[in-house]
């Protein structure tokens, strides 16, 4: 029996170099902001070769993929270094940017359908007081950390450089672990346990410290320093998640069993997508951003609800819910990841302020998870795993680096291009120094032991 052979990355590397010149082909001189329909099809050519490249690459080095779609997208993003000015209109193009915004939802979904609501409320209290450690303490010490590097930024700004820092990337963890042989550990099942709780309260934070910037109108204003406002967004937050958990678990079954009646294909893909984008925009009507609505909706489906799809080529209950939405999210979240590094500036990354920056945040982004090992109560608990479990920023700090960047107060980024690029460097390192860190830790065992 033969076996297949993959193909080499130099023949991935050749398609994207064929495809790049397309989108100056449909632009105007390939340095308008303006791209022809043509030119985004061609631009989500380029950025979905890159993105399989990347991922392709650091796969093949042991590491996240996600890592490699934005190291491809900063590549990409820098060509003008080299005096070519094609996917220049990428960056700001709205029909980009609604895909990538929807590849976004679609990745909160996924992880909201990976974490058990059940589970998420028997977690322990091990998991609990590391998960509200895991959020404290680093928000803390991005916010002294921004304060003194970006003295000239208004309060409201050192504080969304904190909720940055808050974030803890669910699946990197839960990969490693999982190849380790390790998932049944006392130490993984805290660190996944609080993961996930450190998920609902940083889009909580989120949630708050959004609307605290963009309640700003005017260059120069500044939001009074109150506890009111803050409740009203903490509060409705809160009541958001609680009620759209709530009438979820009872409406989406309801809803997803409807379909049943259905003898046309597809519709369980389609009651799905509407019920993730019905709740991400009701999130948005609200005041919250619209990942809070879709997480929100993922943690409240279950497998049971598809169970009445019995036709022929609509059977799901042999398959993974997940696995509903791969070929969509596929394609869409890869187009998210890439375009977060089109839009990092190399030039800004390597002045020494923001490097110095980028250092302290790192520094700052590690110790802070460290401590919130300390909220582990059981006692033979190798804490010091927990602490680097805890550590990776990856997909989830990237969508707050991003919405940092897209989400205007008084008519400007809450994040400069020095920032975004601060903070993507400490996405990348603490991402990267988690799974030699946890194999060094937590030695790997057989299935069998």
């Amino acid at each position: 029996m033969t076996t297949r052979k993959r193909p080499s990355l130099g023949c991935w590397l050749v398609l994207l170099a064929l495809a790049t010149p397309l989108v100056i082909i449909a632009g105007e001189n390939g340095s308008s902001t303006h791209i022809t329909v043509s030119g985004v099809f061609f631009s989500l050519v380029v950025l979905l070769l890159a993105a399989k490249i990347g991922g392709e690459l650091f796969e093949r080095l042991g590491q996240p993929s996600v890592l490699g779609e934005l190291l491809f997208g900063i590549i990409l993003g820098n060509l003008t270094l080299f005096g070519y000015t094609g996917l220049e209109a990428i960056k700001t193009h709205p029909g980009i940017a609604f895909a990538a915004e929807v590849g976004v939802i679609l990745l909160l979904f996924e992880v909201g359908l990976e974490s058990n609501l059940n589970g998420l409320l028997d977690v322990g209290k091990s998991a609990v007081f590391v998960a509200i450690l895991g959020i404290t303490a680093p928000m803390l010490l991005g916010y002294w950390v921004s304060s003194i590097f970006l003295p000239a930024s208004t309060w409201y700004v050192h504080l969304f450089v904190g909720a940055t820092l808050t974030a803890t990337s669910v699946g990197i963890t839960a990969r490693v672990l999982k190849d380790l042989g390790r998932m049944s550990a006392r130490e993984s099942r805290i660190i996944l346990g609080a993961a996930v709780l450190d998920d609902v309260l940083g889009l909580i934070v989120l949630a708050v410290v959004t609307g605290i910037a963009g309640s700003v109108t005017s260059v120069g204003a500044v939001p009074a320093v109150t506890v009111q406002p803050i409740l009203l967004i903490f509060s409705k937050a809160i009541a958001f998640l609680f009620v759209a958990v709530l009438l979820g678990r009872y409406l989406a079954g309801k809803v997803l069993h409807f379909g049943t009646r259905f003898r046309i294909r597809g519709v369980p893909v389609v009651l799905t997508l509407c019920y993730c984008f019905v709740v991400s925009g009701l999130s948005e009507v609200v005041g919250l951003a619209p990942i809070v609505g879709a997480f929100a909706a993922g943690l409240v489906l279950d497998k049971t609800y598809y169970q009445g799809y019995r036709k022929p080529g609509r059977y799901l209950n042999s398959v993974k819910l997940e696995d509903i939405l791969s070929p969509i999210s596929s394609v869409l979240i890869p187009v998210f990841f890439v375009l977060i590094g089109l839009r990092v500036n190399l030039e800004s990354l390597f002045s020494i302020p923001v490097l110095q920056f980028a250092s302290f945040l790192c520094i700052a982004a590690i110790l802070g998870k460290q401590i919130c090992s300390l909220g582990v109560l059981d006692k033979g608990v190798n804490r010091i795993v927990v602490g680097i479990g805890m550590i990776p920023r990856g997909e989830v700090g990237l969508i707050f680096a991003g919405i940092g960047v897209a989400t205007l107060s008084a008519g400007k980024p809450i994040f400069d291009s020095e920032t975004f690029s601060a903070v993507i460097v400490m996405v990348m390192v603490t991402t990267l120094i988690t799974p030699p860190l946890l194999t060094k830790f937590f030695p790997a065992i057989s299935e069998e032991s």
